[in-house]
């Protein structure tokens, strides 16, 4: 610590001497003719064309992440966000003062440096710089000899020195964001429209999550950020539109490992006149489709495991799953506290206050998800779980629900969705009750319980007519972690949300 605060008060003197001479360190701008990269590509052109017979001048710029002085000359390599590349200096180009100037300059700093392309002896394309502008003097150093920032949570924590020093960062990010790209491609193609609907909802609804609360001063109103997209877009629906998505942050004020971040990306999709098996098609095509538009192929590693996400993808039902991975029949149990007992004669420590729906999830997520490592839909769920989701066909017990698995996560729910007002809020009243016993069974002192308002203008909505539909949500997050193989969440969101020091 107190080396670092000296190579902090060194850098400080360098900044007093830069602005001691007139020199602003800081300059409002600078003109970059190329990036690295495309510098790259002009030297290669000059090699492969014999009437081009020198570099044009160019003017570059970027971080300097290494710099040696050699006597008269001196060399330093440059990081823009396409790359990097060496910069030769020479005392004889330069002249004395701008030469002896570049004993200002530290790893870390942003300069822009003009010249001309030409290769080293050692085969190295480089830049002749023929003059240098310090653009940013940085007044701390970059972690330790350029080796990489290896503390995981100062990695999160200060991502910007993340993506200065580990290069395998900010490629895994311009992932993601390809990732994104390729989904808004694909639904668009396919005729879909791209809305927004509110963040801030008075009633936060679609989903079974705790929610953030905030209060909004001008209305004088509680309001909620929402966990879900799903009842506003079911509106856009119900007002006409056939083919919607939204591709946007939700928040969920709950647990964090390294699968869940409290807020997270999801694209929600709604179609008209389908179903939960239209659903899973359009799923399938659309995780493959962006494979083959991000990586090039239909195979991606997953940790140790090579998974090939060409359609068609298994599908098992639900119950037969649990069944056979635990021996548990969740349709002989029809409450919480049968199939509470059933589970604790598993050896399983089971929370008293979940109700059936959730009793079941959780032997999903212990007995039957980690295993799923090829693309799979688990299929028909209780209609507990489901409040949202249209009674399958041929079994009132369950509903037309599928959960997309790989790599051992959910990374994909669909409904067909329930369009009947009646049964929709009955399903919300009895939801309503369900909540409201577990709280209180889970309740210690004085604290009351908070259960979920039913959205009455959602209910309101869906008695004009809602059309057949299928939903869709697709979370962004864990399939950034898929085609990344990154084990973690917090790898693949920018500014994960951890606990102030």
């Amino acid at each position: 610590m107190a080396r670092l605060k000296h190579i902090a008060q060194q850098r400080q003197e360098k900044l007093d001497k830069i602005r001691g001479k007139g020199i602003n360190p800081y300059p409002h701008s600078y003109h970059r003719s190329h990036t690295t990269q495309e510098a790259f590509t002009i030297y290669e052109q000059i090699e492969s064309s014999p009437q081009i017979t020198q570099s044009p001048e160019l003017s570059l710029a970027g971080r300097i992440t290494a710099i040696r002085f050699m006597g008269k000359v001196a060399f330093s390599d440059i990081r823009d966000s396409s790359g990097k590349i060496q910069v030769f200096f020479s005392r004889d180009l330069l002249g004395n003062e701008r030469y002896e100037f570049l004993h200002e300059i530290d790893i870390g700093d942003i300069i822009g440096a003009k010249g001309k392309l030409f290769k080293t002896k050692t085969g190295e394309i480089s830049l002749e710089a023929n003059d240098f502008t310090l653009l940013a003097k940085s007044l701390q150093p970059l972690p330790e000899k350029w080796h990489g920032l290896v503390d995981v949570e100062k990695r999160y924590r200060q991502r910007y020195l993340d993506l200065i020093s580990n290069e395998e960062t900010k490629p895994m990010f311009k992932l993601r964001s390809q990732i994104i790209s390729a989904s808004r491609q694909f639904l668009n193609k396919r005729g879909f429209i791209e809305v927004e609907t509110p963040v801030l909802q008075p009633v936060a609804g679609g989903a079974l999550a705790r929610r953030f609360k905030t209060h909004h001063q001008a209305l004088d109103q509680d309001l909620y950020l929402r966990i879900a997209l799903e009842l506003y877009l079911k509106r856009l629906i119900i007002g006409g539109f056939d083919k919607v998505y939204e591709l946007g942050r939700v928040f969920r004020n709950e647990g964090i490992s390294t699968k869940h971040n409290p807020e997270f990306t999801m694209v929600e999709i709604y179609e008209t006149y389908a179903d939960y098996n239209d659903m899973m098609k359009l799923v399938e095509d659309m995780v493959c489709n962006i494979a083959t538009e991000v990586v090039g192929k239909n195979e991606i590693k997953f940790g140790e495991e090579l998974i090939n996400l060409t359609p068609p993808w298994q599908r098992i039902c639900l119950r037969e799953a649990i069944k056979e991975r635990c021996g548990i029949d969740f349709e002989d149990y029809p409450d919480a506290k049968s199939l509470r007992i059933r589970m604790e004669k598993q050896k399983l420590e089971v929370d008293p206050s979940k109700d059936r729906g959730r009793l079941v999830d959780e032997l999903i997520s212990t007995f039957v998800e980690p295993g799923l490592m090829q693309p799979t839909f688990l299929v028909d769920y209780p209609v507990e779980m489901s409040p949202l989701a249209k009674r399958k066909r041929d079994n009132d017990h369950l509903v037309e629900r599928f959960e997309a698995f790989i790599g051992g996560m959910e990374i994909a729910n669909a409904f067909t969705e329930l369009n009947d007002p009646q049964e929709q809020r009955e399903r919300f009243r009895q939801q309503k009750a369900i909540q409201s016993t577990g709280l209180m069974t889970a309740k210690t002192g004085d604290e009351e319980p908070e259960t979920e308002a039913i959205d009455e203008d959602f209910l309101q909505a869906l008695e004009y007519g809602m059309p057949p539909t299928g939903g869709l949500g697709i979370g962004i997050d864990r399939l950034t972690m898929l085609f990344a193989d990154k084990q973690s969440i917090r790898e693949i969101i920018l500014f994960p949300q951890l606990k102030v020091k």
